[in-house]
């Protein structure tokens, strides 16, 4: 088992807890507590990385078995295929995940990359859309549902430098930056900097910050009428493209994809405000 505990729910302050129903979200931290690593728990386990008490995550347990979110077999308790209803059912009051799904496949086809779709959420990026290339560049397997940091990413980078100065200040304060190579942005002095430089060139270069030999170049996309607003990228191999590449063959067409995803969705929108 990995003992690295999920990140805690943030809830609103003190005079608005009285509106909160904890034992809701003391539930949900159950359901986080599986994931990579993390697919068959027991009690224990379960006590241990969320910190309630065995009686309390007990009950839990036993009611998203009873709803079919989740099994026992012996000690072991794990989750079922029926959660990921909860996440489509975010990617369906979206709508347009799947109206740029074919984007991102014509776009891997035209450059043999992986590309991808995210949103911003809190201080992670969440993939919404993939396509996914035969090679295999990053140590982790992505898939909708994923979630990076987002001030380590060209997707969430991109995203970040949509925001005001105001709420960059507030990421920045609510986020610890995780060094995960020599050349990830590591204090919020650096990453205001680089958020000026994508403000200025609509793109974001991410150069091996996440993951050695990992560059990815993304696009961000506020299309009118569409919330929230979400990126694109393309994933390469540093030995394999080079950065006169991307200026000349990857960009090119990631600003076609972007475009026409960008109207994909907004046409979309019209058609359902006029239906």
């Amino acid at each position: 088992m990995d003992d690295t505990d999920p990140p805690e729910i943030e809830l609103p302050d003190q005079a608005d807890r009285r509106d909160q129903v904890e034992s809701f979200a003391r539930g949900l931290t159950v359901l986080r507590a599986f994931g990579p690593g993390r697919r068959a728990l027991t009690l224990t386990d379960i006590a241990k990385i969320t910190g309630q008490q065995r009686s309390t995550s007990r009950r839990f347990l036993l009611t998203l078995c009873a709803h079919g979110y989740a099994v026992q077999e012996g000690r072991l308790f794990s989750l079922t295929p029926r959660v990921l209803e909860l996440g489509y059912s975010y990617l369906s009051s979206l709508g347009f995940p799947a109206l740029i799904q074919p984007h991102l496949t014509g776009l891997t086809r035209l450059l043999g990359e992986s590309s991808s779709a995210a949103v911003l959420d809190g201080a992670e990026i969440v993939y919404i859309a993939r396509s996914a290339a035969p090679q295999r560049l990053m140590s982790v397997t992505l898939g909708v549902g994923s979630r990076l940091p987002a001030y380590a990413t060209s997707m969430g980078q991109a995203l970040l430098a949509q925001l005001s100065d105001t709420e960059i200040d507030k990421y920045c304060a609510m986020i610890s930056f995780e060094k995960f190579t020599a050349r990830t942005v590591h204090d919020g002095a650096s990453l205001r900097a680089k958020l000026a430089d994508i403000r200025q060139g609509g793109v974001a270069i991410a150069d091996q910050e996440l993951e050695m030999g990992l560059r990815s170049i993304a696009i961000a996309i506020a299309a009118r009428g569409a919330s929230p607003a979400f990126a694109i990228n393309v994933a390469t191999n540093v030995a394999r493209v080079s950065r006169a590449d991307i200026e000349q063959r990857i960009l090119p067409a990631m600003r076609e994809v972007a475009a026409a995803c960008r109207e994909t969705v907004e046409m979309a929108q019209n058609r359902d405000h006029w239906t």
